[in-house]
């Protein structure tokens, strides 16, 4: 038997707790004990660090607990076998002990440890008497036997309550368990983008619904768990498929743009991630393929570098056309200021003047081309 006070007191805290059902055995088999040992008091009891705790009871009324230091049982889970003691009046350990001293002047107490499978005392079996008893060994072996069974009902009362509460967090466990893949199933069926995990033999082993519609729209097939993956798409896509997927079972992270279509009015763009899935012990178990449509990303990328070749060519027209005739109207002004026939004119300051005013504002206008362009205009 063990004497770790601790573990111990752990072991108590099993048995703290009976159904009602174990109780009513319990107060059947003390009144047994009593009846066999023609005693008037017996007692189940658990014994924690401060208090003894009556489990079941006859002969003690409405107490159903005392302290443990006043108690003879204190002593009983010290022992492995049934503690007698005939006269406690001359035995030092008990002598001073109210009920022996006082009301109801205790004569005989007997009792047995209630020791576990795992070989903790966690409280005794006990007859207690005001006159002196000799117990026959009838009586003795009756009382041994019974603590047995009283010891066997409270571990299987604990092992049900166990069972029990472990049956209820896993049925609570597997309805979070059920509610959470709801959820993330919605969430999964909810995006636009397409998903497929794909195990290291190429086979479909989960989808979304946005991978289902696109094969069923693309390929006119069902897609469906279990299905190889070059079954549902045709060759191009195959071809396109197979050496990315092998770059990531040996661990590589993929990503690529494909023009799926290239017809004019039906063009279709993904950008499609190839990433490896781990399993348990770190192994790659298979490919989880990511594709986002980006056909429309591309469109406006185009757009925009057809708009900036347009704004190109009008760079370029604003700095050569334009400009040209301003600087042949300069040119002229300088040619007439030259002239030895030149003849001053009130009208030339202001020609002068508003050339000057175009050839800047064609400047402007050509830098910021250049600034919207990111380059400068030829």
């Amino acid at each position: 038997m063990m004497i770790n006070e601790f573990d111990r007191l752990n072991a108590v805290n099993r048995f703290t707790k009976l159904d009602a059902g174990i109780k009513k055995d319990l107060n059947e088999l003390v009144n047994l004990v009593a009846q066999i040992c023609n005693v008037p008091v017996a007692l189940i009891t658990l014994i924690d660090e401060k208090m003894q705790w009556f489990k079941a009871s006859v002969g003690t009324g409405e107490i159903n607990c005392n302290e443990r230091q006043l108690s003879f049982c204190q002593q009983t889970i010290l022992q492995n076998d049934l503690l007698i003691v005939n006269d406690p009046g001359s035995d030092k350990r008990f002598a001073n002990l109210p009920i022996v001293t006082g009301e109801p002047y205790i004569k005989f107490y007997a009792g047995v440890p209630l020791i576990t499978y795992d070989g903790h005392a966690v409280g005794t079996l006990c007859v207690l008497h005001v006159q002196p008893v000799q117990l026959t060994e009838l009586q003795i072996n009756s009382i041994k036997v019974l603590s047995k069974q009283v010891l066997n009902l409270i571990e299987l009362n604990w092992s049900m309550q166990t069972l029990m509460e472990q049956n209820l967090n896993t049925q609570h466990q597997k309805k979070v368990l059920e509610e959470s893949e709801i959820k993330l199933k919605a969430i999964f069926d909810s995006s636009k983008d397409i998903h497929l995990l794909v195990s290291r033999k190429m086979e479909i082993l989960a989808f979304n619904k946005a991978a289902y519609n696109y094969v069923w729209a693309n390929y006119k097939k069902a897609l469906t768990t279990g299905v190889h993956l070059l079954n549902v798409t045709n060759q191009d896509f195959a071809d396109m498929t197979i050496d990315n997927i092998q770059c990531a079972l040996k661990g590589e992270t993929v990503e690529v743009e494909w023009l799926l279509r290239s017809e004019e009015k039906s063009r279709c763009w993904l950008e499609i991630s190839f990433v490896p899935v781990l399993g348990t012990f770190n192994n790659i178990i298979g490919v989880a393929v990511n594709a986002t449509d980006i056909t429309l990303r591309k469109l406006d990328a185009e757009q925009i570098e057809q708009q900036n070749a347009a704004l190109q060519r009008i760079a370029t027209i604003q700095s050569h056309e334009l400009r040209r005739p301003v600087a042949s109207l300069m040119g002229l002004m300088d040619v007439l200021k030259m002239d030895e026939g030149y003849v001053y004119n009130s009208y030339y300051p202001m020609i002068e003047i508003t050339i000057n005013e175009l050839d800047n504002k064609i400047k402007d206008i050509v830098h910021d081309s250049e600034q919207t362009l990111g380059c400068r205009a030829y």
